[in-house]
């Protein structure tokens, strides 16, 4: 598996201000009078199928709770099965919540009501799925501009806008080109531009790119990267792909049978998995290409000479072997003028080549 994260390519999140998220205690359950699961510890903490034998219900997602920053790209990721998906559609409410709150801009949208909520998914949040759910009797210039016809947009400015977004997208010359005309990498980017089109808060990926081959798979990776580089949105993208979920998250939820299981960024989840579950799903990751210099970094010893170069604890160890390796003397690990640590051949090369640790 070749991956590595995109941190250094896109805007930071804005960890320090106000959540544009916030998600608490939040359940699904299908299934015969699901509101009781929540409101029973013991039923609560039943396993899936235990839950099944003894009510007939599942908990699709089972108290999870994050929070959301302005500018993050917060991945959640999970095998089938998972929950993830299930999650996406609740903080949408295309699946109705069975307990807990979803906080949106400072509004819990599970009090909203429906007219509230229309509003909500036209001007606020936008969705991409796996399925583009184009319109194959309009060009591609009119899909685009739907949300904005269905919003009331006078058509002067639908088309505007919606060119905008198609350059943005990287499809000038298809405005007029229909669906069927264009490849599935196309086709998701008008998609895309669909979804960009009304100027969301946040947009919401569910699986959007699972469908496409690997190569358009990739393409369209960056093309997430770039646009959030240049536009700033904030995301929330569902995966089950570890190494897409590394590529594009700023931190990543891990979900199994609904459950959060681990809630990092990539070289948190890489460094110290909090359980065998999560170890082994890091385990063919290039720790290398990961992990950043705070983690392998040491404390200055006796007899170091510590007027070396100065390397930000934030920079990745591949990114780091030429400066280390080139260096005669440790290489210090500083932030903020605050010496941390210092890094030698000795442990970036054990990390070139090691296993990752048990």
């Amino acid at each position: 598996m070749t991956t590595q994260t995109a941190a250094s390519s896109r805007r930071a999140p804005a960890r320090d201000a106000a959540p544009v998220i916030t998600v608490r205690g939040l359940w699904k359950v299908f299934g015969p009078d699901p509101s009781r699961v929540p409101r029973s510890p013991e039923l609560a903490a039943l396993s899936r199928r235990e839950l099944m034998a003894r009510t007939g219900c599942t908990a699709a997602v089972r108290e999870v709770a994050f929070d959301v920053a302005p500018g993050e790209v917060f991945v959640v990721m999970g095998l089938s099965g998972s929950g993830k998906s299930t999650l996406v559609r609740c903080l949408t409410r295309l699946v109705e919540p069975t307990a807990g709150e979803v906080v949106f801009e400072g509004e819990d949208i599970l009090r909203a009501d429906a007219r509230r909520l229309r509003e909500l998914r036209r001007r606020k949040f936008s969705m991409v799925f796996q399925h583009f759910g184009l319109l194959p009797y309009r060009r591609v210039l009119e899909n685009v501009g739907y949300g904005l016809e269905i919003r009331g947009t006078g058509r002067a400015e639908r088309v505007r806008r919606a060119m905008e977004v198609i350059e943005l997208v990287g499809l000038d010359g298809y405005a007029h080109a229909y669906p069927d005309e264009l490849s599935g990498g196309m086709q998701q980017r008008v998609g895309l531009a669909r979804a960009l089109a009304g100027d969301p808060d946040v947009l919401f990926f569910d699986e959007p790119f699972s469908a496409l081959d690997p190569l358009i798979r990739r393409d369209m990776q960056n093309e997430v990267i770039r646009l959030h580089r240049e536009v700033g949105k904030t995301m929330v993208f569902i995966t089950h792909d570890l190494s897409e979920a590394l590529k594009l998250g700023d931190r990543i939820l891990i979900m199994r049978d609904g459950r959060m299981v681990q809630t990092g960024t990539g070289d948190e989840l890489v460094g110290a998995p909090a359980d065998d579950y999560v170890r082994d799903f890091v385990r063919d990751v290039p720790r290398a290409d990961v992990l950043t210099l705070r983690w392998i970094m040491r404390p200055p010893r006796p007899g170091d000479v510590l007027d070396g170069p100065e390397l930000s604890p934030d920079v990745v160890v591949r990114d780091a072997v030429r400066d280390v390796l080139a260096a005669d003397r440790p290489v210090k690990v500083v932030a903020d003028g605050e010496l941390l640590g210092v890094v030698a051949a000795e442990q970036l090369l054990a990390v070139l080549a090691g296993p990752e640790p048990r």
